[in-house]
């Protein structure tokens, strides 16, 4: 965790209560970004900030891990209080006995690890690696690449070392030097109640370099927007609303840390022909009254271009399905899976006489035939009184 997030109200720079859903915060962070966005804002430099720091916010506040971290740091020094020695609390904790050992021990966890990085008696810390933030973007697929899956570039905007000075800070032709007051650490040390509370530098923002003269675009912070494409692997079979998450695709680090990670939120659109069950693919074949009575083989359209041809055995009833194997969607051990064919009676509108009168005789064959006798039958079955 930052120290700088200690001075920040991420809940406030969104715009969403402290008890704020994930949904909501969600829904928020989309609003602003969509408003702020440089793309919608060219050569608009508050708006840039802005962008910034509405990016910041959500990057922590969407993740329950840093979400919990953050609260609990700021709830700890919301009271102004400090900790002294041999264990007691001023400011907060009604009056209870903290030990110090136990705040600051190997035992304490991460957060024990943050505090000591702040608590440190004076021992002023190098700036740590940080992870670049995790970008959001949407895409709109069509059926047949959601199938065997597609690889897609993306135009994403994030934030970067800035293309003008390439992340230092300083005016082309310049070099930043040590900062004067923190030695090139970043932070500075302050006494709090017998222990040394280390603030991020105010000459150098943290930074540990100096500018003399600073470089017009970023104005000396080193960072800016950077547009970019990258090149998106879509698995087979992705689902309509799946989320993909993609490792290290998203914003660059800073000071060596990892890359961010892009999510991508895929829609794909509905084919006229196929639908999807699972795995598996389906598709209704309309059949003549001729075929599904007295059998026959029917041609059937894949998915991928082509088509099978599909026996139908003779008395076929209405909506029987049938499968074909291995022209489904494609498994991620590299299989296909089946294609379900049901077959739909097709009754026509329009009749010839010949065809009218073959149907009258075929009417006068069976007219031994009641279908509907075993449904009378147990229509009149006895039933028990209650």
């Amino acid at each position: 965790m930052n120290k700088d997030w200690l001075e920040k109200d991420f809940y406030a720079v969104l715009g969403v209560a402290k008890d704020a859903t994930p949904a909501e915060i969600k829904k928020k962070y989309r609003s602003l970004a969509r408003e702020l966005h440089p793309d919608k804002n060219p050569g608009d430099k508050a708006a840039e900030e802005r962008f910034k720091a509405v990016s910041e916010a959500y990057d922590v506040l969407s993740d329950d891990a840093k979400r919990k971290e953050y609260d609990e740091a700021r709830s700890l020094f919301a009271g102004g209080g400090g900790f002294r020695p041999g264990g007691g609390a001023g400011g907060y904790g009604g009056g209870q006995q903290y030990n110090v050992e136990d705040l600051f021990g190997q035992d304490s966890g991460g957060f024990g690890e943050f505090l000591g990085g702040i608590f440190n008696r004076g021992r002023a810390r190098s700036p740590q690696p940080r992870r670049g933030q995790d970008l959001e973007s949407s895409l709109t697929l069509s059926f047949d690449d959601a199938l065997d899956g597609v690889t897609v570039p993306l135009r994403l905007s994030s934030d970067a070392p800035c293309s003008a000075c390439h992340g230092t800070g300083a005016k082309a032709g310049t070099v930043p030097r040590v900062c004067p007051t923190c030695e090139g650490t970043g932070q500075t040390s302050r006494n709090a109640g017998g222990f040394a509370f280390s603030d991020p530098c105010v000459t150098c923002r943290g930074r540990g370099l100096f500018v003399d003269d600073p470089c017009p675009v970023c104005h000396g912070s080193g960072r800016g927007l950077s547009a970019r494409t990258v090149q998106a692997r879509i698995p087979a079979g992705v689902k309509n609303g799946a989320r993909i998450r993609l490792k290290g695709k998203g914003g660059t680090g800073e000071r060596g840390g990892p890359n961010g990670d892009l999510l991508i939120d895929v829609t794909v659109t509905p084919d006229p022909v196929f639908d999807r069950k699972g795995d598996n693919l389906t598709v209704t074949v309309p059949v003549t009254f001729a075929e599904a009575a007295l059998g026959a083989d029917i041609k059937v359209p894949t998915p991928r271009g082509g088509s099978v041809t599909v026996k139908v055995p003779a008395g076929t009833a209405n909506g029987r399905t049938f499968r074909v194997r291995g022209k489904g969607i494609r498994r991620k051990d590299g299989t296909n899976a089946d294609l379900l064919v049901t077959v739909e009676v097709a009754v026509p509108q329009k009749l010839s006489e010949d065809a009218r009168e073959a149907l009258q005789q075929y009417a006068q064959a069976t007219a031994d035939h009641d279908p509907r006798t075993d449904l009378f039958a147990l229509a009149d079955r006895p039933r028990s009184s209650s």
